[in-house]
This record gives C-alpha cells, sequence and structure tokens, in this order.
C-alpha cells in the first residue's frame, strides 16, 4: 500500500531525510518513531506529494508520488501536524467543505459527511464553530476530513500531540480500528504508543532508519525490554549535538 524507495531530502546542506526505504501493508498500523528533527514529517510530507523528493521515489497503491501525484492523492487520507482548520465554520459546514474538493457532491457528500462525524465521534459538536471547539475536538475535526473518501492509506503525522490522556486513548483505538483495513502510518515521539496502537514500528535518527519491527522485536531488542532504553541508546539527543 506504501512503498518508500530510497527516499531522499536535502535542504541546502542540510540532509532531512537520507535514502529511507520500507514498505508499510494493507491492515498495518506502523509507528514512525524519532526524536524531533529525525526527518518523520518531511517523509510525510514527500509521500504525501507535498514534498518534492531530492531522489528516490513513494508509491500509494503501487501510484508513484511523482509519475502520477494526482492519482496517488486520491488514494491517501493526510493529516498533518497543527492541521489547519478554518475557524469560523461549523464542523459539519468544514467537512461538507472538504469533501466538494474531494469531488463528492449530492447524496454522496453528505453520505461522507455523515459517516466521518460518526467514526470520530464528532456528531455533538458538528452544528458547532470550529473556534469554539476544544484541542481534542478540533483534532477529531482535521482525522474526519482526513476520512471523508474512505482513503486505503492514511497518513496522520502526531495526531496525539497536545491531547489529555482520555482523547489520547481514543484517537489510539480509532487509529487501531481504521488500521484493520486500511495501511496507516502515523509518526509520534510518544513512545507509550507502540504498545498502544501499533502493529510494527520504526525508529529513525537523522534521516535514517535505525530499528524495525513489531513492538515485542523491539522491546526484545533493547535487552532491558525497554523501549525507551532503546530510542535513547539508537537516536542523538539535542545535548550531544550541542556538545
Amino acid at each position: 500500500m506504501i512503498e518508500v524507495e530510497n527516499l531522499t531530502k536535502q535542504f541546502g546542506s542540510k540532509l532531512a531525510v537520507d535514502d529511507l526505504s520500507f514498505i508499510v501493508k494493507k491492515g498495518e498500523v506502523l509507528g514512525f518513531l524519532g526524536p524531533n528533527g529525525a526527518g518523520k514529517s518531511t517523509t510525510m510530507r514527500m509521500i504525501t506529494g507535498f514534498l518534492p523528493p531530492t531522489s528516490g521515489d513513494a508509491k500509494v497503491c503501487g501510484i508513484s508520488v511523482i509519475d502520477n501525484p494526482m492519482a496517488a492523492k486520491t488514494k491517501v487520507g493526510y493529516l498533518p501536524e497543527s492541521a489547519p482548520l478554518y475557524l469560523d465554520m461549523t464542523v459539519i459546514g468544514f467537512l461538507k467543505f472538504c469533501a466538494s474538493i474531494r469531488g463528492l457532491a449530492g447524496s454522496d457528500r453528505n453520505d461522507a459527511v455523515e459517516r466521518a462525524i460518526e467514526t470520530c465521534f464528532l456528531t455533538s459538536v458538528a452544528k458547532q464553530s470550529i473556534d469554539t471547539l476544544s484541542k481534542g475536538y478540533r483534532h477529531r475535526t482535521g482525522l474526519a476530513q482526513a476520512l471523508l473518501h474512505d482513503p486505503e492509506v492514511l497518513i496522520l503525522d502526531e495526531p496525539t500531540d497536545g491531547l489529555d490522556p482520555n482523547q489520547k486513548y481514543e484517537v489510539r483505538q480509532l487509529i487501531k480500528r481504521l488500521g484493520k483495513d486500511k495501511a496507516i502510518l502515523f509518526s509520534t515521539h510518544i513512545l507509550e504508543e507502540v504498545d498502544a496502537a501499533c502493529t510494527r514500528a520504526v525508529i529513525v535518527d537523522r534521516g535514517r532508519i535505525v530499528a524495525d519491527g513489531t513492538p515485542a522485536e523491539l522491546h526484545a531488542q533493547s535487552g532491558s525490554g525497554s523501549l525507551t532504553d532503546l530510542f535513547r541508546s539508537l537516536t542523538t539527543r539535542d545535548t550531544e549535538e550541542a556538545a
């Protein structure tokens, strides 16, 4: 469903993503872990066609994001970090607007919006203005827009960032449920999400994969059984870079 092939991104002299390759299959929820600045968001932006790679390619459902970007984008639901929302719109108005952009109209549009609202538990706030919503409900609204066209692939950039424990639990459970028949890639720096939501995880550091496995395999690889110990041993800390 997602095939990343030797993906590289350079910003001037900075190598943000370094020859990255991995696959996410249908029914798989892949956690994309790494410290801040590891290249997670840049990688996701290239897979979604938001940023062009310096070299390499990414395929979504077998479609190259370089050779056929418009067709590839129809297969993807994307929730960027700090997803922009039109605060003066109601939730249902915003979702209808997004559905129209996706080419949905009439009863198809209404059905898609209703389904997304139910899936993301937005019924109680559907007619509220977005600027009156809590951060948790704004996150759910952003996720709902990614689901409108029932995409085969979901790419979610830190979907639980800033949420309270109850909200994080709800979003993780939703990701697990959606992952049963989609391919999901979501980035996080919250290590507990590997056990809570992922079928597999990769750890990236300085744009390269330094670990890849199921949650059980990663715990075993740490030696101590601690994912935190593994993460700290494989990734670069800010204090090291400053030294």
